[in-house]
């Protein structure tokens, strides 16, 4: 049997402040002490609204948003906007303030958000809970929300008993949910004075979306629209995008500290009424009929609450630890600290007798015992911090709870977002975010993390940018030990001896695994607390330890700094072309099933081109084809090495080849980067993992933009889909053959370093060295082969692999060779001398001091051992190569932020950085950034970086 929805209920807190002021609420007054005089009807009508409502919908979660002073993105766009609106009178204004209190004192997150309307608020919790799974209940008196509507949103209006969900809304204005905003823009907002189509009613509006299915279609049959109406329509088409944008209710909206950018919708769970503070104010107002009745129903809410959420509560929590099943966040939901464990068998949450956690954890339940820890980080010399969120996507993660820890022993957490039914009060994320944001954004406050990057990302999504990351455990376990696991629980394992609660001990497995914030506040605590005096004391074990090798220390430094860099760059993201690419997969999809056909045709019979059995029947039973290799089983192969071997004789298998190519290309990219966008952006954020290659290259995922084929036109045209915004080009800057570059300066070869340093194109010269021709004389079939072996040698390509690339016999491949070494001896040294550094420390560094481990350089197995030695080789290029990437994203956003320049970072891939740049900014960019990619490093060989410019990213290379 499923669970029951859980349910979210927002109140439309400024349309309710004019009822209950129009219902009489600018009547009743009362003389304060002070000897003012205070009107308080419109008080006690709202307070008689929000009870009423409460117990006709007892939801999980509520909010009563407002409408907050001073003006909005709207007034920017168009300065008349609301113009013919009344002030408020000042009989209301003087009662607003006292209306947020109470309704706080009921049990009401209460949220008034400076530059954001109301409506926007609500639209953005709206559509953010209904993304989640959770229903939504608005009560609203304002036909604009309609425009939200959907299977999981509902606007109710109480004063006329009017229920607009998607029946309701069509039968109400004619027009479904999905086409309201379409609507409004054509009627337009007379209340707002936001203009529509001169002489156009809610029935020609209907008639004409009904007629062409949209406000676009409208718009582009605007020519075939007769009469006045069809004039005003054409008339006002340069108007309708602006009336569009102001009536657009935002569902993304950056909400600062008042709650965060897509909040956690558990921060709104109903707060206990606190009686005492209820029955004061009840006092200070002269409601004294309804002080009883509040007082009562405080009274009986508040049972066992703790006294409305100060420590006493404390004790309830650790009596619901007793009693519930222990459960730490799901690899898949949460467990940033241990990226990429996503194999959780399915299941049931393990139930454990709860362990006493230590007497210096301690769960913050009260401002006092708050005040007390950011006095204790305030003074400390490095806090370790760290988050508990909904989630591994670093995009939409929002925070549960908040842990530090100053010393070992000593931690604390702050829950925030726990929603099970019984849970604890708790102090409001919005406040307790707001009295932390002087601190976390201060550089000076010293902080230490595990996987720095995503706590980042966790704290922008709520409005705070951290400042002051000086330490990263991740980041320090993967420069002194990159061959291991980099996890908290197996650095605590392996440097403290300690072996902490695990995820699954807190959460459970499979289907039955619960979320972070549906576990009981006491577990949670001591594992939070646990994860962040862990953070602490294996920094206190790695630091110095990196402080021992100045090498190390400093590609530490760099990961710290690239981990900010790589911050900025995934949350900038890229934009994407829809359209482009779905064109791009009607085209592919068109290919795919005509290279079908022409497989079916050559194979005499149709088949499964996927099925490798069906493959090998047709390949090499009916057609006779020569058996390449076989497989552990015996059989004939039909692999991709098989395949392309085959491809050079015979059409059938260049066709699969073919057909496997456009279909992997079309599922991965065309057809999915668009769905990967987020909403909220229109963006794709890749995540860069920092912490997985050994050789320090980024790996990026979700999407990969690293793997992106560029070998095929069809490869090359996915690029095409990433675009600039309006205003806006992309640019590219790669390091020109960087790893040669890297080759000459570690080898110190005279032939390779003059090559480099006199700028001449080193294919060319390599092949006039092999080929022991004039460099004038070399043909392009000679430069051809000599790349082949520049590349394949720093790879450390054998005899064998070399002849199967270039297409020659392995005797001609070997003369190549050795002619290679005779004319570049260095090169020869080098390698030798790689090998012999790998055997007897284990490790190979790159020129900045980077380790790179070598596991199997000693191994017994010589095919194992020859792979290492391979590795050995070219390991330190590539290190190298990824230290001056990461070296060159330091210092371009140093530039771009010392120079506040528009243009920013939005992709890293392997030696290319891609920037977002506005038009203005195109020559500047040109000059300054391969300037600044040149001068990162000083190499015996001049370093290069070559820029290209264009409307996206295939039009920049």
């Amino acid at each position: 049997m499923s669970e029951p929805k859980k349910t979210l209920l927002l109140v439309d807190g400024s349309s309710y402040l004019y009822r209950a002021f129009f219902a009489g609420g600018g009547d009743m007054k009362i003389t304060l002490p002070d000897g003012r005089e205070q009107k308080t009807g419109a008080i006690r009508i709202m307070i008689n609204m929000m009870q009423s409502l409460r117990k006709e919908y007892p939801t999980d979660f509520v909010a009563c948003v407002f409408d907050a002073k001073g003006p909005t993105f709207r007034d920017a766009i168009y300065p008349q906007y609301k113009a013919h609106r009344d002030p408020m009178p000042d009989e209301l204004r003087s009662q607003i303030e006292p209306i947020h209190e109470v309704v706080r004192l009921l049990g009401w997150s209460v949220l008034d958000v400076p530059g954001v309307e109301a409506d926007d608020v609500i639209g953005t919790l709206a559509v953010t809970a209904a993304r989640q799974g959770i229903e939504v209940i608005v009560s609203s008196g304002d036909k604009d929300l309609a425009q939200l509507v959907d299977e999981h949103i509902t606007i109710i209006d109480t004063m006329n008993g009017k229920r607009r969900d998607l029946a309701g809304v069509e039968a109400e204005f004619g027009v479904p949910a999905r086409l309201m905003l379409d609507y409004q823009t054509l009627v337009g907002d007379t209340v707002d004075n936001v203009p529509g189509v001169p002489k156009v009613g809610p029935k020609t509006a209907v008639k004409w979306l009904q007629e062409y299915g949209s406000l676009q279609a409208v718009v582009d049959n605007a020519h075939q629209i007769k009469g006045v109406v069809g004039e005003n329509l054409r008339n006002a088409l340069g108007w309708l995008p602006t009336g569009r944008s102001l009536l657009t209710i935002k569902t993304d909206c950056e909400l600062g500290d008042r709650i965060p950018s897509l909040p956690l919708l558990d921060t709104l769970i109903p707060a206990v009424q606190n009686s005492e503070a209820l029955l004061a104010y009840c006092e200070r107002f002269g409601f004294k009929g309804l002080a009883k009745s509040l007082a009562a129903g405080a009274s009986n809410g508040a049972a066992g609450a703790g006294g409305g959420g100060g420590n006493g509560g404390a004790g309830g929590a650790a009596q619901a630890a007793k009693a519930g099943s222990a459960t730490k966040p799901n690899p898949g939901l949460f467990d940033a600290e241990n990226p990429g464990l996503f194999d959780s068998a399915p299941e049931a949450a393990a139930t454990h007798e709860p362990r006493v956690p230590p007497a210096g954890y301690e769960t913050i339940l009260s401002w006092e015992a708050l005040d007390q820890w950011l006095a204790k980080i305030t003074a400390a010399e490095l806090t370790a911090l760290d988050t508990e969120t909904n989630s591994l996507d670093e995009m939409r993660a929002e925070i549960v709870g908040i842990s530090f820890s100053v010393a070992s022993g000593a931690a604390a957490y702050i829950p925030l977002a726990h929603n099970y039914p019984g849970a604890i009060d708790q102090l409001p994320r919005e406040e307790v975010l707001a009295k932390l944001k002087p601190w976390l954004e201060d550089p000076a406050a010293k902080k230490l993390g595990q996987h720095i990057k995503y706590d980042r990302h966790v704290f922008a999504n709520h409005g705070i940018e951290v400042q002051g990351y000086a330490h990263d455990t991740m980041l320090q376990s993967y420069v002194l030990e990159v061959h291991k696991p980099h996890g908290l629980s197996s650095l605590a394992e392996r440097h403290l001896g300690r072996s902490g609660i695990s995820f699954e001990d807190l959460c459970g497995k499979g289907v039955n695994q619960l979320t972070i914030n549906q576990v009981d506040i006491a577990k949670v605590a001591e594992y939070a607390c646990e994860d962040a005096e862990q953070t602490l004391e294996v920094h206190q074990t790695l630091w110095p330890l990196l402080q021992q090798d100045s090498g190390l220390e400093f590609i530490y430094a760099l990961e710290i700094r690239s981990s900010e860099a790589l911050y900025r760059i995934e949350r900038n993201g890229v934009l994407i072309d829809a359209p482009t690419l779905a064109a791009q997969s009607h085209a592919l999809g068109q290919r795919i099933l005509q290279l079908e056909t022409e497989a079916h045709e050559l194979a005499g019979q149709p088949f499964n081109l996927s099925s490798p059995k069906q493959i090998g029947e047709i390949f090499f039973t009916k057609l006779g084809l020569p058996v390449v290799k076989k497989t552990a089983t015996g059989a004939p192969s039909t692999d991709e090495e098989v395949l392309e071997k085959l491809a050079e004789d015979f059409p059938l298998p260049a066709k699969i080849l073919e057909h496997r190519g456009l279909a992997k290309l079309k599922g991965t990219y065309t057809d999915k980067l668009a769905q990967l966008a987020l909403p909220r952006t229109g963006r794709v954020h890749t995540h860069y993992a920092q912490a997985v290659a050994v050789t320090g290259r980024l790996s990026s995922n979700d999407p990969n933009l690293q793997n992106i084929p560029i070998r095929t036109p069809e490869g090359r045209r996915v690029r095409e889909a990433f675009v600039a915004g309006a205003g806006n080009v992309i640019a590219s800057a790669d390091y020109s053959q960087i790893e040669l570059r890297i080759m000459a300066h570690i080898s110190g070869d005279a032939a390779l370093l003059r090559a480099f340093t006199e700028g001449l194109d080193v294919h060319r010269a390599t092949a006039a060295e092999v080929f022991g021709v004039a460099v004038e004389q070399v043909t392009s079939e000679q430069r051809r082969y000599a790349k082949v072996i520049n590349f394949g040698l720093i790879y450390g390509m054998s005899a064998y692999g070399l002849a199967r690339n270039l297409g020659i016999d392995n005797t001609a491949a070997k003369n190549y060779i050795q002619r290679y070494f005779e004319r570049y001896p260095g090169v020869k040294d080098y390698m030798d001398r790689t090998r012999e550094e790998a055997k007897a420390k284990g490790y190979v560094q790159t020129v900045f001091g980077r380790r790179l481990y070598l596991p199997e350089i000693g191994s017994p197995n010589g095919q194992r051992r020859a792979g290492a030695e391979r590795a050995a080789i070219n390991a330190p290029m590539q290190g190298t190569a990824a230290d001056l990437i990461k070296l060159s994203m330091v210092a371009v956003q140093q530039v771009l932020d010392a120079e506040q320049r528009g243009t920013r970072m939005i992709m890293q891939v392997h030696d290319e950085l891609v920037f977002e740049v506005p038009e203005a900014e195109v020559d500047w960019l040109k000059i300054e950034i391969p300037r600044l990619m040149a001068g990162v490093a000083e190499l015996k060989v001049p370093l290069l970086a070559e820029m290209g410019v264009g409307p996206n990213w295939d039009k920049a290379h």
